[in-house]
Protein backbone atom coordinates (compact mmCIF):
# COMPACT_ATOMS: atom_id res chain seq x y z
CA UNK A 1 0.00 0.00 0.00
CA UNK A 2 2.99 2.78 -0.89
CA UNK A 3 0.09 4.68 -2.24
CA UNK A 4 -2.67 5.09 0.28
CA UNK A 5 -4.50 8.11 0.56
CA UNK A 6 -2.37 9.36 -2.45
CA UNK A 7 -4.91 10.84 -5.47
CA UNK A 8 -3.15 9.88 -8.79
CA UNK A 9 -4.38 10.87 -12.78
CA UNK A 10 -3.08 8.68 -15.43
CA UNK A 11 -3.42 9.87 -18.71
CA UNK A 12 -3.77 7.10 -21.66
CA UNK A 13 -4.58 4.94 -18.63
CA UNK A 14 -7.58 2.86 -20.72
CA UNK A 15 -5.18 0.73 -22.43
CA UNK A 16 -1.46 -0.69 -22.57
CA UNK A 17 0.83 0.76 -20.15
CA UNK A 18 -1.45 3.44 -19.12
CA UNK A 19 -3.52 0.25 -17.88
CA UNK A 20 -1.07 -1.25 -15.97
CA UNK A 21 -0.02 1.87 -14.32
CA UNK A 22 -3.91 2.57 -13.33
CA UNK A 23 -4.31 -1.33 -11.99
CA UNK A 24 -0.67 -1.45 -9.86
CA UNK A 25 -1.65 2.23 -8.24
CA UNK A 26 -5.11 1.25 -7.29
CA UNK A 27 -3.31 -1.88 -6.01
CA UNK A 28 -1.05 0.03 -4.00
CA UNK A 29 -3.94 2.13 -2.59
CA UNK A 30 -4.44 5.19 -4.67
CA UNK A 31 -7.19 6.88 -6.17
CA UNK A 32 -6.96 6.82 -9.42
CA UNK A 33 -8.69 8.85 -12.49
CA UNK A 34 -8.07 7.14 -15.85
CA UNK A 35 -7.90 9.41 -18.58
CA UNK A 36 -8.41 8.52 -22.03
CA UNK A 37 -10.21 9.62 -25.36
CA UNK A 38 -11.85 6.29 -25.41
CA UNK A 39 -14.99 6.33 -22.84
CA UNK A 40 -15.40 2.68 -23.05
CA UNK A 41 -12.32 1.51 -21.95
CA UNK A 42 -12.13 4.04 -19.64
CA UNK A 43 -15.62 3.14 -17.86
CA UNK A 44 -14.48 -0.30 -17.73
CA UNK A 45 -10.59 0.16 -16.24
CA UNK A 46 -12.03 2.57 -13.92
CA UNK A 47 -15.10 0.12 -12.23
CA UNK A 48 -12.52 -2.71 -12.29
CA UNK A 49 -10.34 -0.66 -9.78
CA UNK A 50 -13.28 1.69 -8.36
CA UNK A 51 -12.20 4.77 -10.05
CA UNK A 52 -12.95 7.86 -12.12
CA UNK A 53 -13.79 7.54 -15.95
CA UNK A 54 -13.04 10.98 -17.52
CA UNK A 55 -12.75 11.87 -21.47
CA UNK A 56 -9.49 13.99 -22.17
CA UNK A 57 -7.50 15.01 -25.07
CA UNK A 58 -4.23 15.64 -23.98
CA UNK A 59 -3.47 18.04 -26.73
CA UNK A 60 -6.45 20.46 -25.77
CA UNK A 61 -5.77 23.00 -22.77
CA UNK A 62 -9.70 23.02 -22.48
CA UNK A 63 -9.82 19.42 -22.28
CA UNK A 64 -6.94 19.10 -19.47
CA UNK A 65 -8.20 21.85 -17.56
CA UNK A 66 -11.67 20.14 -17.26
CA UNK A 67 -9.76 17.25 -16.19
CA UNK A 68 -7.78 19.59 -13.74
CA UNK A 69 -11.09 20.98 -12.64
CA UNK A 70 -12.85 17.32 -12.36
CA UNK A 71 -10.12 15.97 -10.01
CA UNK A 72 -10.46 19.03 -7.81
CA UNK A 73 -13.71 18.35 -7.34
CA UNK A 74 -13.65 14.31 -6.45
CA UNK A 75 -11.07 14.74 -4.80
CA UNK A 76 -9.67 18.23 -3.46
CA UNK A 77 -6.26 18.02 -4.13
CA UNK A 78 -3.77 16.11 -6.58
CA UNK A 79 -0.66 14.29 -5.71
CA UNK A 80 0.38 12.15 -8.94
CA UNK A 81 0.54 12.80 -12.49
CA UNK A 82 1.14 10.27 -15.33
CA UNK A 83 1.84 11.77 -18.74
CA UNK A 84 0.92 8.39 -20.36
CA UNK A 85 -1.02 9.19 -23.51
CA UNK A 86 1.22 9.20 -26.56
CA UNK A 87 1.05 7.91 -30.31
CA UNK A 88 3.77 7.76 -33.40
CA UNK A 89 3.31 7.84 -37.00
CA UNK A 90 4.08 4.93 -39.25
CA UNK A 91 7.76 4.09 -39.79
CA UNK A 92 8.64 5.65 -43.12
CA UNK A 93 11.71 8.21 -44.04
CA UNK A 94 11.72 11.61 -42.15
CA UNK A 95 11.08 13.22 -45.58
CA UNK A 96 7.53 11.14 -45.75
CA UNK A 97 6.32 12.35 -42.61
CA UNK A 98 3.42 14.71 -43.47
CA UNK A 99 2.94 17.75 -41.86
CA UNK A 100 -0.35 16.97 -40.13
CA UNK A 101 1.36 13.69 -38.22
CA UNK A 102 4.20 16.02 -37.01
CA UNK A 103 1.80 18.18 -35.48
CA UNK A 104 0.04 15.09 -33.63
CA UNK A 105 2.74 13.23 -32.57
CA UNK A 106 4.34 16.69 -30.72
CA UNK A 107 0.83 17.63 -29.50
CA UNK A 108 -0.17 14.39 -28.03
CA UNK A 109 3.47 13.45 -26.97
CA UNK A 110 5.26 17.03 -25.99
CA UNK A 111 2.55 19.72 -25.97
CA UNK A 112 0.68 17.63 -23.13
CA UNK A 113 3.47 17.12 -21.23
CA UNK A 114 3.46 21.44 -20.89
CA UNK A 115 -0.41 21.43 -20.42
CA UNK A 116 -0.46 19.33 -17.27
CA UNK A 117 1.96 21.56 -16.18
CA UNK A 118 0.27 24.33 -16.50
CA UNK A 119 -2.94 22.12 -15.14
CA UNK A 120 -1.10 21.06 -12.05
CA UNK A 121 1.63 22.90 -10.81
CA UNK A 122 0.55 25.85 -9.16
CA UNK A 123 -1.90 23.19 -6.59
CA UNK A 124 1.36 21.25 -5.80
CA UNK A 125 2.74 24.27 -5.08
CA UNK A 126 0.46 25.29 -2.63
CA UNK A 127 0.46 21.63 -1.32
CA UNK A 128 4.25 21.56 -0.87
CA UNK A 129 4.10 18.14 -2.55
CA UNK A 130 3.25 16.16 -5.68
CA UNK A 131 4.74 13.81 -8.31
CA UNK A 132 4.63 13.63 -12.37
CA UNK A 133 5.68 10.81 -14.31
CA UNK A 134 6.35 10.91 -17.65
CA UNK A 135 5.70 8.09 -19.97
CA UNK A 136 9.48 8.26 -22.36
CA UNK A 137 10.63 6.09 -24.80
CA UNK A 138 14.09 4.18 -25.20
CA UNK A 139 13.59 6.10 -28.78
CA UNK A 140 14.28 9.42 -26.93
CA UNK A 141 17.66 8.20 -25.95
CA UNK A 142 18.45 5.28 -28.57
CA UNK A 143 16.42 6.56 -31.85
CA UNK A 144 15.72 3.56 -34.26
CA UNK A 145 15.27 4.88 -38.34
CA UNK A 146 12.14 5.94 -39.66
CA UNK A 147 10.66 7.04 -36.32
CA UNK A 148 12.37 10.23 -36.62
CA UNK A 149 9.67 12.60 -35.30
CA UNK A 150 8.64 10.09 -32.99
CA UNK A 151 12.05 9.89 -31.37
CA UNK A 152 12.32 13.19 -30.99
CA UNK A 153 9.11 13.86 -29.46
CA UNK A 154 10.17 11.05 -26.82
CA UNK A 155 13.89 12.99 -26.37
CA UNK A 156 11.73 16.21 -25.47
CA UNK A 157 9.77 14.51 -23.07
CA UNK A 158 13.30 13.26 -21.40
CA UNK A 159 14.43 17.20 -21.16
CA UNK A 160 11.13 18.04 -20.08
CA UNK A 161 11.44 16.10 -16.94
CA UNK A 162 14.71 17.31 -16.25
CA UNK A 163 13.93 20.80 -16.83
CA UNK A 164 10.81 20.62 -15.01
CA UNK A 165 12.79 17.94 -11.93
CA UNK A 166 15.48 21.05 -11.33
CA UNK A 167 12.65 24.10 -11.68
CA UNK A 168 10.21 22.34 -9.30
CA UNK A 169 12.65 20.35 -6.57
CA UNK A 170 12.25 23.25 -4.27
CA UNK A 171 8.51 22.99 -3.91
CA UNK A 172 8.43 19.41 -3.29
CA UNK A 173 7.50 18.03 -6.42
CA UNK A 174 9.33 15.78 -8.01
CA UNK A 175 10.01 14.92 -11.96
CA UNK A 176 10.84 11.75 -13.35
CA UNK A 177 10.68 9.68 -16.70
CA UNK A 178 10.08 6.12 -17.54
CA UNK A 179 11.62 4.92 -20.86
CA UNK A 180 10.44 1.77 -22.19
CA UNK A 181 11.27 -0.83 -24.89
CA UNK A 182 8.17 -1.44 -27.56
CA UNK A 183 5.72 -3.71 -26.06
CA UNK A 184 2.30 -5.29 -26.02
CA UNK A 185 -0.25 -2.28 -26.35
CA UNK A 186 -1.56 -1.02 -29.12
CA UNK A 187 1.01 0.94 -30.52
CA UNK A 188 3.64 -2.28 -31.56
CA UNK A 189 2.47 -2.65 -34.73
CA UNK A 190 2.50 1.37 -35.54
CA UNK A 191 6.65 0.80 -34.34
CA UNK A 192 6.89 -2.43 -36.38
CA UNK A 193 5.39 -1.44 -39.51
CA UNK A 194 3.85 -4.73 -39.51
CA UNK A 195 2.62 -6.99 -37.05
CA UNK A 196 4.45 -10.30 -37.81
CA UNK A 197 6.47 -13.29 -36.31
CA UNK A 198 9.18 -11.95 -38.59
CA UNK A 199 8.89 -8.30 -37.46
CA UNK A 200 8.79 -9.61 -34.10
CA UNK A 201 11.62 -11.66 -34.13
CA UNK A 202 13.56 -8.69 -35.48
CA UNK A 203 12.47 -6.48 -32.66
CA UNK A 204 12.95 -8.86 -29.95
CA UNK A 205 17.14 -9.64 -31.15
CA UNK A 206 17.57 -6.04 -30.38
CA UNK A 207 16.49 -6.59 -26.78
CA UNK A 208 19.24 -8.33 -24.71
CA UNK A 209 16.79 -9.67 -22.37
CA UNK A 210 14.69 -11.67 -24.86
CA UNK A 211 11.28 -10.16 -24.21
CA UNK A 212 9.17 -6.56 -24.86
CA UNK A 213 8.12 -4.60 -22.23
CA UNK A 214 4.57 -5.36 -20.25
CA UNK A 215 2.05 -2.81 -18.67
CA UNK A 216 2.83 -4.96 -15.76
CA UNK A 217 6.50 -3.60 -16.03
CA UNK A 218 5.29 -0.40 -16.43
CA UNK A 219 3.23 -0.03 -12.96
CA UNK A 220 5.74 -1.32 -11.18
CA UNK A 221 8.70 0.92 -12.12
CA UNK A 222 5.81 3.85 -12.15
CA UNK A 223 4.98 3.21 -7.93
CA UNK A 224 8.17 3.11 -7.49
CA UNK A 225 9.31 6.77 -8.36
CA UNK A 226 5.55 7.74 -7.29
CA UNK A 227 6.09 6.54 -3.92
CA UNK A 228 8.02 8.12 -0.64
CA UNK A 229 10.71 5.20 -1.57
CA UNK A 230 11.82 7.27 -4.43
CA UNK A 231 11.90 10.03 -2.15
CA UNK A 232 14.97 11.36 -3.30
CA UNK A 233 14.83 10.46 -6.80
CA UNK A 234 13.99 13.30 -9.67
CA UNK A 235 15.12 13.95 -13.03
CA UNK A 236 15.61 10.69 -13.55
CA UNK A 237 14.52 8.77 -17.41
CA UNK A 238 14.55 5.11 -15.95
CA UNK A 239 15.06 2.90 -18.37
CA UNK A 240 12.43 -0.35 -18.41
CA UNK A 241 13.93 -2.23 -21.67
CA UNK A 242 15.98 -5.56 -21.05
CA UNK A 243 19.30 -4.01 -21.71
CA UNK A 244 17.95 -2.56 -25.26
CA UNK A 245 20.17 1.30 -24.21
CA UNK A 246 23.32 -1.05 -23.36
Amino acid sequence: MRLRDKTAIVTGGASGFGAGIVRKFAAEGARVMVADLNDDLARDVAHEIGGIAHHVDVSSADSMTQMASAAYDAWGHVDIVVNNAGITHMPKPMEDVDEGEFDRVLAVNAKSVYLSARAFVPGMKKAGRGAFLNVASTAGLSPRPNLNWYNASKGWMITATKTMAIELAPFGIRVNAICPVAGETPLLSSFMGEDTPEKRAQFLSTIPMGRFSTPEDMGNAAVFLCSEDASLVTGVAMEIDGGRCI
